[in-house]
């Protein structure tokens, strides 16, 4: 199975996903700070890092969805939904964080809210681990696609690019 939405043969939902999970961690760290005793503009950051992760989780998850439309019944669906369920209820339960903390004057995080927060990571990290085994996947599967510079021109079929590192140089 190969992608709709690429990058030079790469699928972008993959490349997409790191950012709001990257960025809800952020967020959990500020709060973190926050809750622990740091100056109180460390929950406004936080709230505003949640927010960030939140529109890129949308569009993260319209990536998701277009990809989905392509992938066979089976073991391999199951898995990309519930990677796309987990993902909802990481996002939701910051969303959830996000609303609560929207009329606060000073948005900062509460210790129930940021366990809320450290909930939704682990929920997240099973949703990186599903990520994982998906590229595993896809990778197995996508074995015979052409991924190298064959997709650029008219290369005989089973012919192979390999690009090798450079040597280091002895000093």
């Amino acid at each position: 199975m190969q992608s709709r939405l690429r990058v030079q043969g790469h699928p972008i939902q993959p490349m997409l996903v790191t950012f709001p999970f990257g960025l809800f961690v952020c967020a959990a760290v500020f709060d973190l700070a926050d809750v622990a005793g740091g100056p109180a503009f460390l929950g406004e950051v936080g709230y505003w890092t949640a927010v960030a992760a939140l529109v890129a989780a949308g569009l993260t998850t319209v990536a998701g969805m277009v990809d989905l439309w392509d992938v066979r019944a089976g073991r391999t669906s199951r898995t990309v939904l519930t990677f796309n369920l987990v993902n909802a209820v990481m996002a939701a339960l910051f969303l959830l964080s996000c609303l609560i903390r929207a009329s606060a004057p000073q948005r900062g995080a509460t210790g129930v809210l940021l366990a809320a927060e450290l909930v939704a990571l682990a929920v997240g990290a099973v949703g990186v681990a599903l990520g994982a085994r998906l590229m595993q996947q896809f990778d197995r599967v996508g074995a015979t696609e052409p991924t190298g510079f064959e997709t650029f021109g008219d290369v005989p079929a089973g012919s192979t690019v390999e690009i090798a590192r450079p040597r280091p140089r002895p000093f």
